[in-house]
């Protein structure tokens, strides 16, 4: 991660800005401090889906939509109606999602009860095809966010991340403008303050 060495300040340790490795789970979401310089976790909300201390985590960057729609990228998918998403920096050309389904989609994993991610992509794209499925119970990703073992607590250790929590329908809402700020300002007066913050700190 790159960060201004002014995250350290007075300022954000009075905040009580610190959060506990011991609260990292599966279905928590990372919320990027507003100063973050990494162009990929600018101002970002990352779901995670997988972690432990030993293998490390991986997560889906959720407020990064794309331009495109997943009929720009494969043949005989709804017009404009799947919106594609920058899910991170490793695999980009791959393509991964999220579903509200249920494991009737082989080999999906359960984050939180509800919401799934990955499967059977073949299964998946069948049922979009036959209708069965609508833009609400899926979003798709190309690439993910990872980290190995103990970097994601380094990271939090830095003040580079704040933990937050989502719900299913905000996870998979299409209108992602304001989820950065509507996290932080979720989690209390405090963290309200730094929603306002401007993009550039000179700005401060």
């Amino acid at each position: 991660m790159f960060k201004p060495d002014n995250i350290e300040n007075e300022f954000f340790l009075k905040l009580g800005y610190s959060f506990s490795p011991a609260e990292l789970a599966k279905g928590k979401v990372l919320i990027s401090e507003p100063f973050l310089g990494d162009p990929n976790f600018s101002r970002s909300v990352i779901l995670l889906l997988e972690y432990s201390e030993e293998g490390g985590a991986i997560g889906f960057v959720l407020n990064k939509p794309t331009d495109l729609y997943m009929s720009d990228i494969i043949d005989d998918y709804p017009s404009d109606s799947f919106r594609f998403h920058y899910g991170g920096p490793v695999k980009p050309e791959n393509v991964f999602f999220l579903h509200s389904i249920g494991d009737v989609i082989i080999n999906s994993q359960q984050i939180m009860p509800g919401l799934w991610w990955g499967g059977d992509f073949d299964q998946i794209t069948s049922l979009i095809k036959s209708g069965s499925i609508s833009p609400g119970e899926v979003k798709f990703f190309g690439g993910y966010s990872g980290w190995s073992a103990t970097q994601l607590e380094s990271e939090l250790a830095e003040r580079s991340w704040i933990l937050g929590g989502l719900n299913i329908e905000e996870i998979m809402k299409e209108d992602m403008d304001e989820l950065w700020r509507e996290s932080l300002k979720s989690l209390g007066k405090k963290f309200s303050i730094i929603a306002d913050f401007p993009e550039d700190p000179a700005l401060n």
